[in-house]
C-alpha cells in the first residue's frame, strides 16, 4: 500500500523537472531573443546617430559658407586704408586672441570639472610641423587672394580661387592615394562648370588682370593644401586648436612682410577696425571655425566642393546691398552648381569615414 503511495510522488516531481526545464529553455530563448533585439536597435541608434552627425556637418558647412562669403566685401573696405598684406594680418591676430580666449575658457572649465586637460606633451613633433604648414599654406592663400583683388576684379578672383575643389580631389588622388567614385566625380565637373560659368561674362585673362588671375589659382592651390592638412590633423585636434595655430603662425609670418614693405600695419579710422574685426570674428573665427569643425565628418574633398557656392551667396549679397543686376544665365549657373553639389553630395566619397574603409 504505501509502495502504491509513492508512485504518484515519484511522478509529480518528474513533473516538476519538466517544467522546471521547460522553463529554464524558455527563459534562455526569451533572453537570446533580447540579446539580439538589443543588438538590432543599437546598430538602428549608431546609425540615426552617424546620419545626424552628417546632417550637423552639412547645416555648419552651410553657416561657414554664408561667413566666408562675406570676406570679399570686408577685405575690398579694409583695403581702402591698409594694404593686403596688412589686412591679412590684422585678420589672423585677431583671431588668434579670438581662439586663444575660446581655448582658455574652455581649458579652465575642465580643470574646475576635475576633467583631464590635454598637455604640451600630447604635441609630437610630427603634429607641429604639420600644424606650422597649416599655418604656412593658409597664410600663403590668403595672401595671394587679398592681393589678386587689387589687380584683378572681384568675379575673376572669387571665381578662380574656387577651383580649390579640383586641387583638393587631385591632391587626394595623387598625395593620399584616394579613390573617388563616379558620382562624386560627375558633381564635380557640374559643380566646377557652373562656377566657372558664374563669372564667364566678366573673366578676363589679358592686360594687368593676367597677374591677378594668376595669383587666385595659386590661391586655390594653397587653400587645397590647407584643407587636406586640416582634414588630417582633425583625427587628433579640435577645430579651435587648429584655428589658433594656423593664425598664429600666419600672423608671424606676416608681419615682417608689412614691415619692410613700409605699409601702415593698423587702420586710422574706426571704418577700418570695423572690416578687419569682422574679417577676424565673422569670416576667420566663425566661417572658418565651423569649416574646420566639419571636416571631422566630411571629406575635404566635398567641404571644397561645397564652398563653390561661396560666389553664389557673394553675388546674392551684392544683388540685394548694391542692386547689381543678376541676368538669367546668373541664376542658371547658380543652379547648375547646386545640383553638381546634390551629386557629390549624395556620393560616399563625400564621407570622411569612407576614405578612412580604403585604407584599412
Amino acid at each position: 500500500m504505501s509502495n502504491k503511495l509513492e508512485f504518484p510522488d515519484v511522478n509529480s516531481e518528474k513533473q516538476r523537472n519538466v517544467l522546471g526545464d521547460n522553463e529554464l529553455v524558455s527563459a534562455l530563448t526569451t533572453e537570446n531573443k533580447t540579446i539580439v533585439s538589443g543588438n538590432h536597435d543599437n546598430l538602428n541608434n549608431g546609425e540615426l546617430a552617424e546620419s545626424k552627425n552628417k546632417i550637423w556637418a552639412v547645416v555648419s558647412l552651410s553657416a561657414a559658407l554664408l561667413a566666408v562669403s562675406l570676406a570679399a566685401i570686408f577685405i575690398r573696405f579694409s583695403e581702402r586704408e591698409i594694404s593686403p598684406n596688412a589686412t591679412v594680418f590684422n585678420r589672423l591676430w585677431i583671431a588668434t586672441l579670438v581662439f586663444g580666449i575660446w581655448n582658455g575658457a574652455g581649458e579652465a572649465r575642465r580643470r574646475m570639472s576635475g576633467a583631464e586637460v590635454e598637455g604640451r606633451s600630447n604635441y609630437t613633433l610630427r603634429d607641429v610641423m604639420l600644424l606650422t604648414a597649416v599655418g604656412v599654406v593658409s597664410s600663403a592663400s590668403l595672401g595671394f587672394w587679398a592681393w589678386s583683388l587689387t589687380q584683378t576684379n572681384v568675379a575673376n578672383s572669387t571665381v578662380l580661387r574656387n577651383l580649390t575643389p579640383l586641387f583638393t580631389t587631385l591632391g587626394g588622388w595623387l598625395l593620399l592615394g584616394r579613390h573617388f567614385d563616379s558620382r562624386f566625380l560627375l558633381g564635380l565637373v557640374v559643380a566646377l562648370s557652373g562656377g566657372i560659368a558664374i563669372g564667364t561674362t566678366d573673366l578676363q585673362t589679358a592686360g594687368d588682370n593676367f597677374a591677378g588671375d594668376i595669383a587666385a589659382i595659386l590661391s586655390a592651390m594653397f587653400y587645397a593644401a590647407n584643407l587636406l592638412l586640416a582634414e588630417h590633423l582633425r583625427t587628433k585636434f579640435p577645430a579651435t586648436t587648429i584655428l589658433m595655430w594656423r593664425c598664429f603662425i600666419g600672423s608671424i609670418l606676416v608681419l615682417p612682410l608689412v614691415v619692410l614693405a613700409g605699409d601702415r600695419v593698423f587702420p586710422y579710422s574706426w571704418q577700418g577696425w570695423l572690416a578687419v574685426i569682422a574679417l577676424a570674428v565673422i569670416c576667420q573665427a566663425f566661417g572658418q571655425g565651423l569649416l574646420i569643425h566639419s571636416l571631422g565628418t566630411l571629406s575635404s574633398g566635398f567641404v571644397a566642393l561645397f564652398l563653390l557656392l561661396e560666389p553664389v551667396i557673394t553675388a546674392i549679397i551684392a544683388w540685394m546691398l548694391f542692386a547689381e543686376n543678376l541676368s538669367l544665365f546668373n541664376w542658371f549657373a547658380f543652379s547648375v552648381v547646386l545640383a553638381g553639389i546634390y551629386l557629390a553630395k549624395s556620393s560616399s566619397s563625400a564621407d570622411r569615414k569612407s576614405h578612412k574603409k580604403e585604407k584599412t
